[in-house]
């Protein structure tokens, strides 16, 4: 039988009260430590939701310090090309509330940071944001609301950094994956050149 939550009173009583230590931890203001973790981070993951509820969560990563610190309350997170589905955009256009999770690799801890965004197109600090002679297509400028660093239990219970236990080739590559479930007129030959040595060199292009 499968029994369904409706409300926030059942939520609690089945989960208990929160740690208090995990109720204070909460902050709106830049630390100097979130700052060196931000210089420390290549990757992010940007949670977003539209005016209709529809959710989307996109991975950004570029070299450690990707994320620039505007000030002690603002940063912005360069784009680049991709392959301009933009869902996560449009999602801040409806609907400005964003969720943060910067990522170091190796470490079990994350920073975690929600607050509100605004898409850039241009800005002088555009140019503290070039990688390999590329400026960003965008940005995205976050106010934040609420940052905290949230536990390694999740990385822990996953060894998500055990090499040992990692299975990559669990399913086949790249190219194949795309033939098998995607509606793509390419042949699989023209697939693997694609997602070969020239996929490197397209990165920022």
């Amino acid at each position: 039988m499968t029994v369904e939550i409706t409300s926030a009173e059942e939520l609690r009583e089945l989960l208990g009260a929160p740690m208090p230590r995990a109720v204070t931890k909460e902050r709106v203001v830049l630390h100097e430590r979130d700052r060196q973790w931000l210089a420390a981070s290549p990757f992010c993951l940007v949670a977003t939701a539209g005016a209709d509820g529809s959710c989307d969560v996109s991975p950004k990563g570029d070299p450690p310090g990707f994320v620039k610190v505007l000030d002690e309350v603002t940063l912005a997170i360069p784009e680049r090309p991709g392959n301009r589905r933009a869902d996560g955009y449009r999602n801040i256009l409806e609907n400005p509330h964003v969720g943060l999770i910067f990522v170091i690799p190796g470490r079990t801890d994350t920073l975690r940071i929600n607050g509100r965004a605004r898409l850039i197109r241009e800005a002088p600090w555009f140019d503290d944001m070039v990688v390999r002679g590329h400026r960003p297509i965008l940005a995205i400028e976050v106010v934040v609301e609420q940052i905290f660093y949230h536990c390694a239990k999740a990385f822990l219970r996953s060894e998500l950094w055990q090499p040992q236990i990692w299975q990559p080739d669990v399913l086949p590559p790249r190219p194949r994956l795309v033939k098998e479930v995607e509606s793509v007129p390419d042949t699989l030959a023209e697939l693997e050149r694609r997602y070969g040595p020239e996929y490197l060199k397209s990165l920022y292009r």
